[in-house]
C-alpha cells in the first residue's frame, strides 16, 4: 500500500509538472521531470504487480482535485451523465446534498420529499459509513457513487449527529426522483407560500408562473422558503432576484484569481412582484444559490429574512467536461454580494452565511417534525393555518399579518 501510494504521488507530480510547464524555469523543469522518470522506471521494474496505467492516472487526477478545496471535483463518465440529468431535475438515489467537512463526508442538505428527507438525515449530519464502507477519506464523487444505485434497492447509512453521542442507522431506498422544485399554496389573509427545493434549469419558469397564479387569487404577500435548499443553477436565481427588483442592477459579483475574471450578473429589470412583501425563510441547509438570494434581497431591504443562519457556500464551480467524456468540477471563485460582502466559509477560520434579520432557534425534534409533516401545509391549505406545526413559518405568518414586514415600493 505504502509503495501504492508512492506510484499516485509519482504521477500527481508528473501531471503537475506538465500542466504547469509555463510556470516554472526549463532548468527546474529538467531537474525534477528526471527524478519522476528514474521513479517510474523503478516502479515498472519492481512493483509487485502490473499497474494499470489509466487508473493511475485517473487516481493522480483525482489526487490532484482533492488537495483544493471541498467542492472542486474529478467526474467519471457515469457520474457525469448522471449530474446532466439532475441539473435537468431527475435522477435515482436518496435526495442528498454532500459535501467535505472536517475531512468528514457532511450532509449540506437532503432534499425535500426525498427518502433522506422522510427518514430524518439533516444538515450537518456526518456520514460514518455507507453500506459499511467507512467513508474516512472518501471524496464526493465516490460517496455520491455509492449513494446512487437501481430503484428500489436499499442503502444503509450511518450517520453521526451533533450533541448524539451514539451513530444512527438508515436503511433507505432509492428512489427515481423527479425534482419538483416549486410548491404553492395560498393561505389565509392572502398570503402566498411558495417553497422552493432546488434551483435547478426549470425552477424560474415555474415559480414566476405560480406566482402569477397566486397574484390571480389576490395575492398580498408572499413567503419564500428556502430552507434545505442545497442551491443550483446560477442563471436560474438571477432570473428569479429579477423577478423581485424592478432595477436593472448588480445582484451578484464574482471574482476569481485575477482582476480578468471578474463577471457582474444583473437583474434584467422586469420585476413582475417587485411590490409584493415579501419574507424569506432559511436555516443551516439553505446553501450557495439559496444563500445568494436570501442575501441579495437581505441587501437590496427588498426582504425580511427569518430563520438560522445559513450553510455558508459562497464558492463558484464551473463544470469543464474532459475529451474523454469525463468533467472537472473546479472551484473558480467566489460570490459577492450588491454589499460586498462574501457568504463562502473559511473552514479553517471563518464562518460566512447569511444572518437572518429574526432569528427562530429550532432544535432537534422540531426539525423532525418539519421533516416528517413538511407537506402539512399543503393538506391543511388556508383554512387551518393555525395546526401548522412549524415555528419558522408561523413566526412569518404573524409578522406578515402585524404588517411588520419590510415593503419596498
Amino acid at each position: 500500500m505504502h509503495l501504492k501510494k508512492k506510484v499516485m504521488f509519482t504521477v500527481f507530480l508528473l501531471v503537475f509538472y506538465v500542466i504547469n510547464l509555463h510556470a516554472v524555469k526549463d532548468n527546474e523543469i529538467r531537474d525534477e521531470l528526471k527524478s519522476v522518470i528514474s521513479i517510474m522506471r523503478i516502479i515498472n521494474k519492481e512493483y509487485v504487480s502490473e499497474v494499470s496505467s489509466k487508473d493511475l492516472i485517473t487516481g493522480a487526477i483525482r489526487g490532484i482535485v482533492n488537495t483544493l478545496d471541498p467542492f472542486s471535483q474529478y467526474i467519471g463518465k457515469k457520474a457525469y451523465k448522471e449530474l446532466k440529468n439532475e441539473t435537468k431535475g431527475i435522477y435515482s438515489g436518496v435526495g442528498l446534498r454532500i459535501t467535505v467537512k472536517d475531512d468528514f463526508i457532511t450532509v449540506m442538505s437532503p432534499l425535500t420529499g426525498t427518502p433522506a428527507y422522510k427518514a430524518g438525515i439533516f444538515p450537518e449530519d456526518k456520514i460514518i459509513k455507507i453500506d459499511n464502507k467507512s467513508t474516512t477519506g472518501m471524496s464526493i464523487d465516490k460517496a455520491a457513487k455509492l449513494m446512487r444505485g437501481v430503484t428500489g434497492k436499499k442503502v444503509k447509512l450511518v450517520i453521526l449527529r451533533k450533541n448524539f453521542s451514539d451513530m444512527i442507522e438508515f436503511n433507505l431506498v432509492r428512489e427515481k426522483i423527479k425534482i419538483e422544485t416549486v410548491k404553492t399554496i395560498m393561505l389565509d389573509k392572502n398570503i402566498a407560500y411558495v417553497r422552493l427545493t432546488e434551483f435547478n434549469a426549470q425552477s424560474a419558469d415555474d415559480i414566476k408562473k405560480e406566482l402569477f397564479n397566486c397574484k390571480k387569487q389576490g395575492m398580498q404577500a408572499l413567503i419564500l422558503d428556502l430552507r434545505n435548499n442545497p442551491g443550483g443553477l446560477l442563471d436560474s436565481t438571477i432570473k428569479i432576484i429579477s423577478l423581485f427588483i424592478k432595477d436593472r442592477t448588480v445582484a451578484v459579483t464574482i471574482k476569481g484569481r485575477s482582476e480578468e475574471s471578474k463577471q457582474e450578473f444583473f437583474t434584467d429589470g422586469s420585476g413582475e412582484f417587485y411590490d409584493i412583501p415579501l419574507v424569506i425563510l432559511v436555516n443551516r441547509g439553505s446553501a450557495s444559490a439559496a444563500e445568494i438570494l436570501s442575501g441579495v434581497m437581505q441587501d437590496f431591504k427588498r426582504a425580511l429574512i427569518i430563520g438560522n443562519n445559513t450553510f455558508g457556500k459562497g464558492s463558484v464551480q464551473s463544470i469543464i467536461p474532459l475529451p474523454d467524456g469525463t468533467a472537472l468540477r473546479l472551484t473558480i471563485a467566489k460570490y459577492y454580494l450588491p454589499s460586498g460582502r462574501s457568504i463562502d466559509s473559511d473552514n479553517r477560520n471563518k464562518k460566512n452565511c447569511i444572518i437572518p434579520d429574526i432569528k427562530v432557534e429550532v432544535d432537534t425534534e422540531e426539525e423532525i417534525k418539519f421533516a416528517t409533516n413538511e407537506d402539512a401545509i399543503f393538506l391543511y391549505g388556508k383554512k387551518n393555518t393555525k395546526n401548522i406545526q412549524d415555528k419558522v413559518l408561523n413566526k412569518a405568518i404573524s409578522i406578515i399579518k402585524e404588517n411588520k414586514i419590510i415593503r419596498m415600493d
